[in-house]
């Protein structure tokens, strides 16, 4: 049985994996749990899986009285104490945005394993992360469901190299929409994914194709592929969810149901694969699989990433925390679809190259990045 700390437990990511460790008790055991604010939800959890500690970055008026035998940490910090505290085997990181790098880096000090869905978390401290990942031996396992298809595709590489890596994309909600309704799309059009079901950042995300990007950066980081062996494709069945070509000209694809369990399972059982009852696939009745793609002068958010990859660490740093602003300010109906787009690129010209040697140096090019962002979408709004 392996301990587990779930980090996020109360979004997509840790609520599925709360449902796989629900469903293989001799398997797995919720060591730790933790959630940014939603504290009902996190009471409940922990009354279902008794973990040995948990923390909310929010903390609630009182601790119910039934689960006060829990050690409870509160705070911005709450994810790394709660891991330094038990010290889980596995840490399995699905807390959004670059507000999880400090728990990932800690995630690599204390636990033998990292399950990685932070991809924020590569984006702005890859070179970070890997370094101290190898200084313990510690395994990187991919949990976005395209990069643990490609880390399962390359299980059966053998001596043959591989040479391109093929990210496939749904397209979001907006795949078809002509360029000028993009522009004023709403969140509650934007949210409307039509295969995953995820939460809010990320299903933007996926709309403006940033979520594409980041993963491009992230699988450059995972896999050590450069940037132009690095490729998105749209894909609108979302049943093959990424592939590899080798050497030798021979492609491998991992295919199955739209459910983020599959990779979730993965990396939880890696290097055995852990049944979850879902969805399996009628090839006899599925149709055709489509590819396309990706359209960047609709969809610049894509361009805008490969810019950042290329240009450097600073660089991927100011792209991800201008589109976080971005994108919080677009779900509060306080700037338009298009105005992500145009925000990141703005803060993007305005950043200067430099090398993120330290997670704090990684928090000052992001509190830039914010304020240049916030600038930009303040201007915007004046003009």
């Amino acid at each position: 049985m392996r301990s587990v700390a779930i980090l996020g437990a109360t979004g997509s990511i840790g609520g599925q994996a709360l449902d796989i460790i629900e469903k293989h008790p001799d398997q797995f055991r919720a060591a730790v749990l933790t959630a940014y604010a939603s504290a009902e939800q996190l009471f409940e959890a922990a009354r279902r899986f008794r973990p040995q500690a948990a923390g909310l970055v929010v903390p609630p008026p009182r601790i119910p009285p039934d689960l006060k035998g829990i050690e409870w940490f509160f705070g911005p910090d709450c994810s790394q104490r709660t891991l330094e505290a038990v010290r889980p085997q596995d840490a399995l990181c699905a807390v959004v945005g670059v507000a999880g790098l400090g728990a990932v880096l800690t995630a690599a000090r204390v636990c033998e394993r990292v399950l990685l869905a932070n991809k924020e978390a590569l984006v702005t401290g890859g070179r970070l992360v890997l370094e101290a990942a190898r200084a313990r031996g510690v395994a990187l396992l991919p949990v976005d469901s395209e990069h643990s298809a490609i880390f399962q595709c390359l299980q059966g590489a053998g001596d043959n190299r591989p040479v391109r890596l093929i990210l496939t994309a749904s397209g979001g909600a907006l795949r078809d929409w002509p360029r000028q309704a993009i522009e004023s799309a709403t969140p509650a059009q934007v949210l409307a994914h039509p295969t995953w079901r995820m939460g809010g950042k990320i299903t933007v995300d996926c709309a403006s194709m940033m979520n594409k990007g980041l993963e491009l950066i992230e699988a450059h980081y995972l896999f050590g592929m450069a940037p132009d062996a690095l490729e998105a494709v749209v894909h609108p069945q979302s049943v093959i969810h990424s592939m590899v070509e080798f050497a030798d000209g021979a492609v491998l694809a991992q295919l199955g149901a739209p459910d983020m369990r599959t990779a979730i399972g993965y990396a939880m059982g890696y290097p055995h694969r852990v049944p979850y009852g879902g969805q399996r696939l009628d090839f006899a009745h599925m149709g055709a699989l489509t590819f396309q793609p990706p359209d960047e002068e609709r969809f610049p958010c894509l361009a805008l990433a490969k810019q950042a990859l290329r240009a450097g660490e600073a660089h991927m740093v100011a792209l991800n925390g201008a589109n976080e602003a971005a994108v919080a300010r677009f779900l509060q109906g306080r700037l338009p679809f298009g105005g992500i787009a145009r925000t990141v690129a703005q803060v993007l010209e305005r950043t200067l190259p430099g090398a993120m040697d330290s997670p704090e140096a990684v928090l000052e090019a992001d509190a830039r990045a914010r304020t240049l962002a916030e600038a930009a979408m303040a201007e915007s709004i004046t003009e």
